[in-house]
């Protein structure tokens, strides 16, 4: 059947295509070291970008937009997959320069995150992607920030290019497991979607040794690479979802690994029912908060689930339940504790662990000195002593501290004493006020 073409203004294109890229994940904050020589429009720097955030908490930076919601793939759980009867478009390389530098110019933004669906080919789409960099970078002169996905099955040399242009790249790993793939984007492989992966980081490490060689080198990718999961759509438990990210993060050497809690936007037998309480964000938060665990606390994700408790606690946030699962470890004397001891008191960050190693070196702490440190003593009290003592006279009992961190004097359900995960309202149980649970999420 031929596909009947429709002209449309850039502004309207503008419409569908920053919609149609909601859905990739693109809350990074990742600037590198480099700044603009004078000549051209933006600079990048290593604070970071700008962000906003949208109404269903979703971060949103950058100018978020596909090049084309045209897509040969039918992966199931995509609003772009190719059965789809949705109004379809493409920018042209032209197009995207002049949102971005016009964007640019009125201070609206500080960068271009571009991604796609896959228009004819991989390699058709990804010199597509190429021209348009290409030209933004070399005809236009914008230095700025800017992010783009790379296309599986594109030709290596195509990607290669792409990434001197880029300042981050990513490829979408889609789902945990090599079965998720095969049940709902059976045109996708895990072995080409890795592929890209390992050549970007095989790349980016000689890259570093043409830079030493030579300063004048080009940097490819500079900020790193990073991917995304959809989390929900397939039933990997969060322990099969974090080991993979672990196993990610040491084999590829990714800045990050985004989590995507599964958006119901098609109908089919393969997919979940759709869920009166929508998107799993709160499994999506929990996620994020182990991660960080893995990435800055020196955690290993055995340690935070296994087999027997597979999928994170609703109620507590990972430190905390790791805490009360380990209370033989506690309380941490914190003028004694070695700073990897300290990173794992809950109420304790990166940051005020540095400052409480730095102040103990001119005198003996106490507790209200941890709190103009940055401690949540709200947390960390029962987990602490300062010369000895403990802030109030508490029991080191995980029913007792469980009870007070939740606020509540009731009997615990299974839910918070089990570790069990449901994909359910989270005011089911009588015993939690909405407030109370809204409280444990922030």
């Amino acid at each position: 059947m031929e596909r009947i073409q429709v002209q449309m203004s850039m502004y309207e294109k503008l419409q569908i295509l920053s919609d149609a890229a909601k859905y990739d994940v693109a809350c990074t904050s990742s600037g590198v070291s480099r700044n603009g020589d004078g000549t051209g429009m933006g600079n990048c720097r290593a604070a970071g970008l700008c962000h906003s955030f949208a109404a269903d908490g979703r971060c949103i930076s950058l100018l978020k937009i596909l090049f084309t919601n045209e897509c040969i793939f039918d992966c199931k759980y995509c609003i772009n997959r190719s059965s789809n009867d949705v109004v379809r478009t493409s920018f042209s390389p032209e197009e995207v320069c002049t949102l971005t530098m016009e964007f640019y110019r009125r201070n609206y933004i500080e960068g271009l995150f571009l991604s796609s669906g896959v228009l004819k080919s991989p390699n058709y789409t990804m010199e597509l992607i190429y021209a348009t960099l290409y030209r933004l970078r070399k005809v236009c002169n914008f230095q700025g920030y800017i992010h783009v996905k790379a296309i599986p099955g594109a030709d290596e040399e195509l990607i290669r290019r792409v990434g001197f242009l880029a300042d981050r790249m990513s490829v979408n790993l889609e789902l945990p497991t090599a079965e998720g793939l095969r049940l709902l984007a059976p045109h996708k492989t895990r072995k080409n979607i890795l592929a890209p992966m390992r050549l970007v980081q095989n790349k980016m490490k000689e890259n570093k040794q043409e830079i030493m060689m030579y300063r004048n080198a080009p940097h490819f990718v500079p900020a790193g690479q990073s991917t995304q999961m959809i989390i929900g759509a397939t039933p990997e438990s969060d322990y099969q979802i974090l080991n993979v990210a672990e196993s990610l993060y040491k084999k590829f050497d990714l800045k990050r690994v985004f989590y995507s809690a599964f958006v119901a936007v098609n109908k089919d037998k393969a997919l979940p029912a759709r869920s009166d309480e929508g998107p799993p964000l709160l499994r999506e938060h929990r996620l994020y908060q182990a991660d960080w665990l893995l990435r800055f606390y020196g955690f290993e994700a055995k340690e935070l689930l296994d087999e027997v408790n597979p999928n994170f606690n609703l109620f507590l946030d990972p430190k905390c339940n790791w805490a009360l699962k380990h209370l033989e470890q506690f309380p941490v004397e914190v003028n004694r504790a070695e700073y990897d001891l300290l990173l794992r008191v809950p109420g304790i960050g990166v940051k005020s662990a540095l400052r409480i190693v730095k102040a103990r070196r001119m005198g003996i702490l106490q507790f209200e000195d941890l709190k103009k440190m940055g401690v949540v003593l709200k947390r960390a009290l029962y987990f602490l002593t300062c010369n000895g003592k403990m802030m109030y006279k508490t029991k080191i009992e995980e029913d007792y501290i469980t009870r007070n961190l939740l606020n509540t004097k009731e009997k615990l359900p299974d839910s918070v004493t089990g570790m069990t995960y449901q994909q359910l309202s989270l005011f089911d149980d009588k015993n939690f006020t909405e407030s109370q649970v809204m409280n444990l999420t922030r």
